[in-house]
């Protein structure tokens, strides 16, 4: 199987990217226009191109980069799209709000048409417009299904009662460093070192994915990945007699 490759919207401080590593997929180029958690990217991801308007990104730059090939896709695209319209603590607005991303990450993903798409939310969303964003890869030619996993399910470090959401969709037309993992530990205390301002520190954390959560996600997807390239391969073998 050859190595999968992603690209990482509103990537925040690296959660999804990390749990994306730990099963070998390689995050080629994140998204992020917070300068906080750009210098946290640049620290623990050296080399990873930065985009940091979700609005300009297309096809285009990414092949002008070097990220794609022309004409060529790419395994898969993640993203915790901006949680702020659907948070509770917040003024629920959904797709009314001034800050719902989901309209560019859905044109990214039909652009580039990945073989899978990975979101992740707040577990308001799931009351709000999951239904709407199900339906959107579903028009597109995705499968999708969904899963809320609570941060202390995975000894997060977080309150009970904080959920994420996670949207998985495969493309059904389609076939299918040395970095050690983030320990749970209390508030603040999963930064880079030499990140000076505690108050930048708690604004990069509070958007902050725990990697724990998403990484069963990632997992399927290499999971069957795996058994795909397996079955292909026992359809081409040729016994002689």
């Amino acid at each position: 199987m050859t190595a999968c490759k992603g690209i990482d919207l509103f990537a925040r401080i690296g959660g999804i990217a990390l749990a994306a590593e730990w099963v070998g997929i390689e995050t080629v180029a994140f998204c992020e226009r917070e300068p906080i958690c750009q210098k946290v990217l640049n620290k623990n991801f050296s080399g990873v191109p930065i985009f940091d308007d979700v609005c300009t990104l297309n096809r285009q730059l990414l092949e002008e980069k070097g990220m794609i090939e022309s004409g060529e896709t790419i395994d898969i695209i993640s993203g915790g799209f901006p949680c702020q319209p659907y948070s509770i603590a917040g003024k629920r607005r959904g797709t009314e709000g001034d800050r719902d991303l989901w309209p560019e990450m859905f044109r990214i993903i039909k652009e580039l048409r990945p073989t899978w798409v990975v979101g992740e939310n707040v577990a308001n969303f799931a009351n709000m417009e999951l239904d709407l964003t199900l339906f959107d890869l579903e028009s597109a030619g995705y499968k999708g299904q969904s899963f809320i996993i609570p941060a202390c399910a995975v000894d997060g470090g977080r309150k009970a009662s904080e959920k994420a959401i996670c949207q998985i969709g495969k493309y059904s037309l389609k076939p299918g460093g040395d970095k050690s993992r983030w320990a749970a530990e209390p508030e603040v205390g999963r930064v880079a070192h030499g990140v000076p301002n505690r108050v930048d520190r708690i604004k990069g954390l509070g958007n902050a994915i725990v990697p724990q959560q998403i990484y069963p996600i990632f997992k399927a997807i290499m999971d069957q990945e795996a058994a795909s390239c397996s079955n292909t391969a026992a359809l081409n073998v040729i016994t002689v007699n």
